[in-house]
């Protein structure tokens, strides 16, 4: 079949387009499989590294429940070991998830179980020091609440008062205006200033807690003259 002038000309208009761009496109085609290539390789790859955080936190977990049937209290020399350990590992090779501040948590209270405070310090600051956000952002402003509740307590413990007390009124409580209450006026105890302990535990009544603890806590304060 004998082809027109206008069929010769596409023709070679074609030629000299593909002379022009064709390596362009090749090139664009390589780079574009080689980068979803390279998008597949870092999905897979930090799948297996979220899937590797959570087997860790997992096993903490398992761990903090298998002697007691509440997380973190009271376990053997051996399991405390062992959370704390985990909790190491998560943070060193998987800081950036939420299962490595998680485990944090559970290592500062074993460390506070044994009375390593310094550590216990460590392990809560690093938590605040990594605070997340974005789609975890409801679930990461409840664990840096009760993260910066803890070290309040380990402050507290460590005799370091102003610390304490510092930390606690830098913070907006929220759901855990009782708790944080509460341990304001654990501070003005150990800072011997009953009157303003008496108006925090009564703060905390307030925001809800009704605890005997808090009850006790309350009616051991010396009567206001």
């Amino acid at each position: 079949m004998a082809i027109n002038a206008t069929e010769e000309e596409t023709i070679e208009s074609l030629k000299k387009w593909w002379e022009e761009n064709g390596k362009q496109l090749v090139l664009l085609v390589i780079v574009g499989l080689a980068a979803f290539t390279a998008w597949l390789l870092w999905t897979n790859s930090r799948n297996a590294d979220i899937d590797s955080a959570s087997d860790m936190y997992e096993e903490i977990l398992s761990i903090a429940l298998s002697d007691t049937g509440e997380p973190g209290l009271l376990l053997s020399e051996e399991d405390s070991s062992q959370i704390i350990q985990l909790s190491e590992k998560l943070r060193f090779g998987h800081s950036a998830s939420m299962y490595a501040k998680l485990g944090s948590l559970f290592a500062a209270q074993q460390l506070v179980q044994r009375k390593d405070l310094d550590a216990a310090e460590s392990a809560l600051q690093w938590i605040l020091d990594n605070e997340q956000g974005g789609v975890f952002s409801d679930a990461d402003e409840g664990l840096m609440l009760t993260a910066n509740f803890r070290l309040g307590r380990v402050f507290l413990a460590k005799g370091d008062t102003e610390r304490a007390l510092a930390l606690v009124n830098s913070v907006d409580p929220k759901a855990f205006e009782a708790a944080y209450a509460e341990l304001r006026g654990d501070i003005y105890i150990a800072m011997g200033r009953a009157v303003d302990a008496r108006e925090a535990y009564v703060a905390a009544q307030e925001a809800g807690s009704n605890s005997d603890v808090l009850r006790m806590k309350l009616d051991d304060l010396p009567t206001e003259s």
